[in-house]
């Protein structure tokens, strides 16, 4: 009876269930924090164990939140649904982070040359500092000579964040905004706490643009398959170019790949990420009647109820 009650207060009270997730949240994370500290030595503990801490601030808190607060179907409800028709929309999904990339290293380009204004020019070069210490540490790691080491940043880099932050921002963030306002809305701002969460100020505007991206197609169609698997391909395309370069098999800037200086480059790509959204959009909901736009919108929406 008693546990019957603390759901049904879970249900009524927004401020209880952020309150239950914060504390999941932080107890996971702390978990995480000495378990990659006491465990993990060395440059490839030093991996796993980020992959732990990783684990452990995305992954774990969403499952033991929807555990906790949801009776039944709680896989389906966090968003590991089945695609919905027409399926095969997820592969649109993997061709958009493609077809994206001269508009995402253009954003690149812009948030690298902000400014603070002269007022502020301690406070950009103490941001700066930050950065290129946590860019060195990057490269760092992305940077190896063995096919073990591509493959275990694979998943440390890829794998886990595409499987952990997707959980977390899409299949708990987004889907709990889309219940209190417009999707639209929901999606972008999910979106920029997406980003501002890596806090990288420089690194802002490409992160959340693919944050809207990756919340756009989740949304459309209605699976956390479609989203990790475009998290994947993004962050995989990274760690790969990184290891290329490093191993001089090609010559080429990893953190700027794609850059071009041609508009009706900008453009098209501008066009072509756009267009196949809202083809995607329309494909799934407008096209056919009987798409289920519906009862996957009243399973978003009713995941906090």
């Amino acid at each position: 009876m008693n546990d019957n009650l603390f759901i049904e207060n879970l249900k009524q009270s927004t401020g209880m269930r952020i309150f239950l997730y914060l504390v999941i949240l932080l107890i996971s994370t702390l978990i995480g924090i000495l378990l990659a500290a006491v465990f993990f030595t060395g440059d490839t503990g030093i991996k796993i164990g980020q992959g732990i801490s990783s684990i452990c601030m995305f992954v774990v808190p969403p499952f033991v939140y929807y555990y906790l607060t949801r009776k039944e179907h709680q896989m389906q409800e966090l968003g590991f649904r089945s695609l919905t028709p027409p399926w095969w929309l997820i592969l649109i999904g993997v061709a958009v982070m493609f077809v994206c990339i001269p508009v995402t290293t253009q954003l690149t380009t812009w948030n690298e040359n902000l400014s603070f204004g002269k007022n502020l020019t301690w406070l950009e070069d103490w941001i700066k500092s930050l950065e290129e210490t946590a860019k060195a540490a990057t490269e760092k790691m992305l940077n190896v000579d063995t096919i073990g080491g591509l493959l275990l940043n694979l998943v440390i880099v890829a794998l886990i964040p595409a499987i952990g932050e997707e959980m977390t921002f899409r299949g708990v963030l987004q889907q709990s905004l889309t219940r209190r306002m417009n999707p639209h809305i929901a999606i972008f701002l999910s979106a920029a706490i997406f980003s501002f969460i890596h806090f990288q100020f420089y690194g802002f505007l490409p992160r959340m643009f693919l944050g809207i991206l990756l919340g756009y197609m989740f949304y459309i169609t209605g699976s956390l398959w479609t989203s990790m698997l475009m998290h994947f391909v993004n962050n995989g395309t990274a760690v790969v170019l990184y290891y290329l370069n490093y191993n001089g098999i090609v010559n080429i800037d990893p953190d700027h790949f794609g850059a071009t200086e041609s508009l009706w480059i900008l453009f098209a790509s501008a066009l072509v990420t756009s267009g196949l959204i809202a083809w995607s959009w329309w494909k799934a909901f407008w096209k056919h009647p009987d798409s289920p736009k519906m009862s996957r919108q009243n399973i978003q929406g009713q995941s906090f109820t």
